[in-house]
């Protein structure tokens, strides 16, 4: 089964370098960036568990809570995370979900279902498609699936303005145009009637076409 965006993301319980967690009770009432990676010892994927670690105080501030999912045991994960720090300068602070026997990565559609073996038994490009990202909002809600090529690393300021766009638009009426970044004008949503956007939005908006209403962003 492939996860899409309004689907419920599905619970599990996992090892992770944090120890054991059950999904959805950890995630509680926060946002979730949940990214996943085909093996530990990887040299992208290290690159990027040490841009997250960098970031991961910006995620925090928006009420987002990280985790990762590698194809390996949590051995591996720990004795990663110290190649991490002497290639990066940082250690990961948020766990990595232990996925040796693919049971997430199949749960969440990274990996086929009739995927064979086990963590030992397969390689990188054997799990290259477990490299997606999810934004999980606090209802539990899938709202953003990204998966990469292994050969290109994330750009997690990116993830980053997707999270500020979807709780700005959760909050407020309005969509976020191409390239938007916080502070920049928006979109009033279609299913807003004039009437309405003349009470929510009283300093008015421009309109080049009628379907297209641009409005400062709603604080």
């Amino acid at each position: 089964m492939t996860l899409t965006i309004g689907d419920m993301a599905t619970d599990f319980e996992a090892e992770t370098t944090k120890g054991p967690i059950s999904f959805h009770e950890w995630i509680g009432s926060d946002w979730c960036v949940l990214f996943s990676h085909p093996k530990d010892f990887t040299p992208v994927c290290t690159t990027e568990l040490g841009a997250m670690a960098r970031l991961h105080p910006e995620f925090t501030k928006r009420g987002v809570k990280v985790i990762g999912l590698s194809v390996d045991p949590v051995k591996a994960h720990r004795e990663w995370a110290e190649d991490i720090r002497a290639t990066q300068g940082v250690t990961p602070d948020y766990p990595l979900i232990a996925d040796s026997d693919l049971a997430v990565a199949k749960l969440y559609g990274m990996l086929p279902a009739e995927a064979a073996g086990k963590a030992d038994g397969r390689t990188a490009m054997d799990n290259a498609t477990a490299r997606s990202v999810f934004v999980i909002d606090p209802s539990k809600k899938i709202m953003l699936t990204i998966t990469y090529p292994m050969t290109t690393g994330r750009d997690f300021n990116e993830i980053l303005r997707v999270i500020d766009s979807l709780q700005l638009t959760a909050r407020h009426k309005v969509a976020t145009p191409a390239n938007w970044r916080q502070g920049e004008d928006v979109i009033i949503v279609p299913s807003v009637s004039d009437e309405d956007a003349r009470k929510a939005f009283p300093e008015g908006w421009t309109a080049p076409r009628p379907y297209l209403r641009i409005v400062g962003q709603p604080r």
